[in-house]
């Protein structure tokens, strides 16, 4: 590895991508726990900070357990995202618990960001992702900036390492690259050409992100790209073990699946962290989702999520998924 990227690579070489609305903490704990190196927080609006929304500062609450980890902030005027970062830079060192890093969004393809020219639509807007980039950086001092990107707007608009480029430019310790662009969401396939030519352009550490869902797929990005380190998205998503899974691949190791109840278990211990955060109302409802991923693929895995979407108690909740994983157990006996 380059001198440049040892300096710079403080990111470890498996890390959990920000996923807003599912990448809360108790999800972070557990992605964390089975070994990725560095966490991202959910996407956090820099005018909401900035006009002293009281919720959205929770998004940025970071626990001694999950550190490091980047805050990732939306937003496309420079101001407001440079005070945001000084906010949040400050208020996480106050809270003992400083962060990794400030994460710049300009990859999120929603329409309802996208329209205010925020997330990947600034990948439309070069030199105004620069003054934000530069904004950012100079508001952060010591506190690295990384950005996420994708490719460009769609297939006939792919600048990637042109935008690559003015992040390093402006002052970014690391880009990560989602290999799509906004024009694809999440459709199926990428294009990690694009990855290896944006390492060979930059001096700084380059992120390889999407369609990662095996540790063959972590393989793959690392050596048709030389990128510096993957970033795990909805791989992760019911299946926190893809970060162990993945470093034995590339340590030569043998690695062994969950079961079925280790998987059941550790979706209740994620639920149980999640109560604690917010309440067992929120905690339950926001926990269907990632209980979905955890069971997909499982033995009557839809009948049980039909249940569980009735369900409003921690406790009946877990006799109801005990009884499942006994279910389970005792079909595969018979």
């Amino acid at each position: 590895m380059p001198e440049s990227n040892k300096k710079n690579n403080f990111f470890g070489k498996v890390m959990l991508a920000p996923m807003a609305g599912e990448g809360d903490y108790a999800f972070r704990a557990a992605c964390k726990k089975f070994g990725a190196d560095y966490l991202v927080s959910e996407m956090i609006s820099a005018k909401a900070i900035c006009y002293n929304d009281k919720k959205t500062p929770l998004l940025a609450k970071i626990r001694a357990e999950e550190m490091p980890i980047a805050l990732q902030i939306f937003g496309c005027e420079p101001e407001f995202m440079a005070k945001a970062s000084d906010f949040l830079i400050n208020e996480a060192i106050k809270a003992g618990t400083p962060c990794a890093a400030i994460d710049i969004n300009m990859g999120c393809p929603v329409p309802k960001v996208v329209k205010n020219g925020e997330g990947s639509a600034l990948m439309k807007t070069p030199e105004l992702a620069g003054k934000v980039i530069k904004a950012v950086k100079e508001a952060c001092g010591e506190t690295p900036v990384t950005v996420k990107m994708r490719l460009g707007w769609d297939a006939a608009n792919i600048n990637v390492v042109d935008m690559a480029k003015i992040a390093e430019e402006n002052g970014a310790s690391a880009v990560c690259v989602h290999a799509r662009t906004r024009e694809q969401f999440y459709t199926p396939g990428v294009d990690i050409s694009h990855i290896k030519t944006v390492k060979e352009a930059l001096s700084i550490p380059v992120i390889g992100n999407g369609d990662i869902f095996r540790a063959e797929d972590a393989f793959n990005v690392f050596s048709q790209t030389g990128c510096d380190a993957v970033a795990i998205a909805r791989g992760a998503l019911g299946n926190p073990y893809i970060f162990a899974q993945i470093k034995a691949a590339l340590e030569g190791k043998e690695y062994a699946p969950p079961t079925p109840r280790e998987r059941i278990e550790e979706a209740l211990r994620e639920i149980a962290v999640r109560i604690e955060d917010k309440g067992e109302y929120a905690g339950i409802r926001e926990s269907r989702v990632h209980l979905a991923h955890f069971t997909k693929s499982l033995r009557g895995s839809a009948a049980i999520r039909g249940k569980i979407n009735f369900i409003d108690s921690f406790e009946e909740l877990k006799e109801t998924l005990y009884s499942y994983i006994e279910e389970l157990e005792s079909a595969k006996l018979a």
